[in-house]
């Protein structure tokens, strides 16, 4: 893409007329879902205020938004890195400071605060070039502001209007700040699920990981605590920034930890991390004398559709199979491929394997008849064309009766599935049959 005036793109280059914009490439409902929160978001910021605004309180919106601006630019690199490794919708941290604006600053101020905040983040986007279309933008600054009007309307009901009258009621103002805070996070949560809707539908898409909603409850808290600073002795202010960044590095720390345990293609366990897995299992079990099962599974003939569709459709098969395999096995899962103790994983091309700990021998071979049935039932769509007629063949073992020793008790799964590939494919196949 050509550029000028130091590497700055071009408007040409960035700026959509609306009747190309990305949002009427959306569905329907997300459309509307759109345009409702953002219609109510405008009357609420336009509904006349009780509250008088004086320089303080323009001074005060004044700190927080360059606060804000300045801590998203200190972290965007840990920022940037953390979208790309995180599977699952991106929580940033701009609650810190909209948060403390719910509990410092009138409606309009507040408002001010949150479209500052979003419109650098969207001027930022702009200049990098990094595609995220406005109308995301803009929806998720009008989520962010209707969970602030909602915890503003908490502090109303108890009778106060910011933090510094919270400061005169003693216990009482402080339970009116913390069901603000609970009030944020739960309207904010309610409010993004018809829009994680399109990315998923088990729990992680549509609530986030645990790492990501402790860093939203993280930053509400540390809202709160600048708030009073600000409303005590202002300059302390600033030392929000150091624990802020630390806290945002050590998500980080957390979310690459599990993406080193991750396929990238499935989102399943890789080989290393479900044999982490595995080996806490073993471990386990034979400490209390339990049992678990092993599936080794290969898809039939996956040469064939690589040859003809291609790889992507090849890869889009993959995805399909472990989708197939997460809704057969016990339980639902999350991005990394566990699901109430069974794990799924990716051993590279297209053989997988589950654990299934804690299962009665007799129960292995329906949870892979299913899994079968499941795979075979497939249509995967690529492009104008779709994918059908996949199978696959599966191998079983059991501890303790295939083997003490992972190792071994994978030999025996192997066995036990080169048999149902060299028998026909298609099928189940226990390894004490074979005996």
């Amino acid at each position: 893409m050509s550029m000028r005036g130091g590497g700055a793109p071009r408007f040409r280059d960035v700026l959509v007329p609306p009747p190309r914009w990305a949002l009427w490439r959306q569905g329907p409902r997300v459309i509307t879902y759109y345009l409702v929160s953002e219609t109510l978001a405008v009357v609420l910021t336009l509904r006349p205020s009780p509250i008088e605004v004086d320089r303080r309180t323009v001074a005060i919106l004044g700190v927080l938004l360059t606060l804000g601006v300045l801590q998203s630019e200190t972290g965007r690199r840990v920022e940037r890195i953390r979208r790309r490794v995180s599977g699952t919708p991106h929580i940033n941290m701009t609650s810190v400071w909209t948060f403390a604006g719910v509990l410092l600053l009138p409606p309009p101020l507040l408002a001010v605060l949150v479209t500052g905040l979003y419109l650098h983040l969207a001027m930022r986007s702009w200049y990098r070039l990094q595609r995220v279309p406005a109308s995301r933008t803009v929806s998720n600054a009008a989520i962010i502001l209707l969970s602030c009007y909602a915890a503003q309307g908490v502090l109303r009901l108890a009778g106060l209007d910011d933090i510094r009258s919270a400061m005169t009621h003693g216990w009482a103002g402080t339970f009116a700040v913390a069901a603000a805070g609970v009030t944020f996070f739960v309207v904010n949560a309610l409010l993004v699920l018809p829009a994680r809707r399109e990315i998923g539908r088990t729990p992680e898409a549509l609530f986030g990981t645990w790492p990501d909603n402790g860093l939203e409850v993280a930053t509400l808290c540390l809202g709160a605590l600048n708030a009073l600073a600000v409303a005590t002795l202002p300059g302390l202010v600033v030392l929000v920034l150091p624990p802020l960044l630390l806290l945002h590095r050590t998500v980080l720390v957390k979310q690459l930890e599990v993406a080193a345990h991750r396929d990238d293609k499935t989102g399943l366990y890789n080989t290393s991390g479900w044999h982490a897995l595995a080996e806490r299992t073993l471990a386990g079990a034979a400490r209390q004398g339990g049992t678990f099962g092993i599936l080794m599974l290969d898809l039939d003939h996956f040469k064939q559709v690589n040859d003809t569709y291609g790889h992507l459709a090849g890869d889009a098969v993959l995805r399909a199979v472990a989708e197939a395999i997460i809704a057969a096995v016990r339980g639902r899962g999350d991005a990394v491929g566990r699901f109430g103790g069974d794990a799924v994983g990716r051993f590279g091309g297209e053989e997988f394997v589950v654990l299934l700990p804690g299962i009665a021998h007799q129960d292995i071979a329906p949870v892979a008849e299913r899994i079968r049935r499941a795979i075979s039932t497939l249509t995967v769509p690529v492009g104008q064309l779709q994918v059908t007629g996949l199978s696959v063949s599966i191998g079983i073992a059991a501890y303790p009766t295939a083997g003490t020793a992972l190792q071994r008790l994978l030999d025996a799964a192997d066995t036990a599935l080169y048999h149902a590939k060299a028998t026909g494919r298609n099928k189940v196949v226990h390894v004490a049959d074979l005996v």
